[in-house]
């Protein structure tokens, strides 16, 4: 199926297009908002919970934008998804919100389930049903744009690379429940003509991430001289990607990709989880010397590892690379050395506030759960790529 294409001068000619942004105070989601801000015609409605990883002080200096609205909804509620798609009248739906740690969706996959397979099909309906209304015109500048991840394709093996065409094979929680909500989404496309567009992105790092993933995680305990956490050996492997390449990426099919279709973006960047976290401790031993002069390499404490935890991911981006002439900007030395800077600049800030934010959400919930289904919070001070 070859897709409709509509080409971004005609897209965005004389209009303000008013994008519905779902989890855009998470990580990449807020991202997505800065680069939009950041061009014209955009006009923002972020839609967020504000999970225990998501804050609204991501995006604090655009509060006063007049072309930012912010709802704190859970995109469970179809009433109040109704009466925003109503109100609001959008051109675009961008679909961010999930819940997306691995470790946490072993311990609570319940959670994962009614995030990611409920809250999508909630927002279909409700995205639906919102473009069965529109006249002709307004169908045909409208999409919805889902952002899920390359592990819906499960376990790459040593070599080889994910195409568009590969086969879903999760095997995790998280990437189940995320492959489902693409199912379900290609559903809607088949079954009532809702013009979706799927992309498929490998791991994401930068500025603004929960440091419960990998690198965030190993920078603040790098500058704090904590134990290093390295699942298993360490040699598992993910192709990585600067967060704001990613994010212009998306921009560029959000105003050219072709409907129905779907888009794997990855920077072809591999690495092994040892190989990352030795080259944040060489960066930072070289801006920060450790108090005893030794190496924060010294600091690395391998721990048993995940169950089922997958080898290797690693993208084929051809296809987003041919159509939109796109490229990443950052290297992974580059991103990596500016994400160190920015965690460096920001661990009695923003950091502390997200953390402090995440300990007393968690401790609430806790209690709102029976003693035998309290979730430990023990894997959130590992690594989880």
């Amino acid at each position: 199926m070859l897709g409709r294409r509509i080409e971004s001068s005609s897209y965005c000619k004389g209009k303000q297009l008013k994008l519905l942004i779902t989890g855009g105070a998470g990580f990449i989601g807020s991202s997505m908002i800065r680069q939009c801000l950041a061009r014209m015609p955009y006009h923002i409605l972020n839609i967020d919970k504000l999970t225990y990883a998501s804050s609204s002080k991501s995006l604090k200096e655009f509060e006063s934008n007049l072309n930012y609205q912010f709802s704190c909804t859970d995109i469970n509620d179809q009433r109040s998804l109704r009466t925003l798609f109503t109100n609001f009248k959008p051109t675009v739906v961008v679909h961010f919100a999930a819940e997306t740690h691995v470790d946490r969706s072993i311990t609570r996959a319940s959670d994962f389930v009614q995030s990611n397979i409920v809250g999508t099909f909630s927002l279909l309906e409700t995205a639906s049903a919102y473009f069965s209304d529109l006249s002709a015109e307004e169908k045909q500048h409208f999409r919805f744009l889902h952002i899920s991840t390359d592990e819906v394709y499960g376990d790459l093996g040593s070599d080889g690379y994910f195409l568009e065409t590969s086969p879903l094979a999760p095997n995790s929680p998280y990437s189940a429940t995320k492959a489902s909500s693409d199912l379900l989404v290609n559903a809607w496309y088949r079954t009532y003509g809702l013009p979706i567009i799927i992309t498929h992105c490998s791991n994401n790092y930068g500025p603004y991430q929960f440091p419960e993933k990998l690198i965030p995680l190993m920078i603040l305990n790098a500058l704090e001289n904590k134990a290093l956490p390295v699942y298993g050996k360490g040699l598992n492997i993910r192709d990585w990607i600067y967060v704001e390449d990613h994010t212009n990426a998306l921009l560029r099919i959000l105003e050219r990709g072709r409907i129905g279709q779907t888009y794997n973006i990855g920077a072809n960047s591999e690495h092994s989880n040892l190989e990352i976290v030795y080259n944040i401790c060489d960066l930072i031993d070289s801006l920060v010397p450790h108090p005893e002069q030794i190496s924060r390499r010294s600091l690395v404490k391998f721990v048993q590892d995940r169950p089922g935890h997958d080898f290797r991911y690693a993208i084929d981006n051809t296809k987003v690379r041919t159509e939109f002439d796109w490229q990443p900007n950052e290297s992974f030395s580059s991103g990596l050395a500016k994400t160190i800077k920015w965690y460096m600049e920001n661990a009695d800030g923003w950091c502390r506030h997200i953390l402090d934010q995440s300990q007393s959400k968690t401790i609430f919930k806790n209690r709102e759960m029976k003693d035998s289904d309290v979730y430990s919070n023990e894997h959130s001070h590992e690594q989880t790529q």
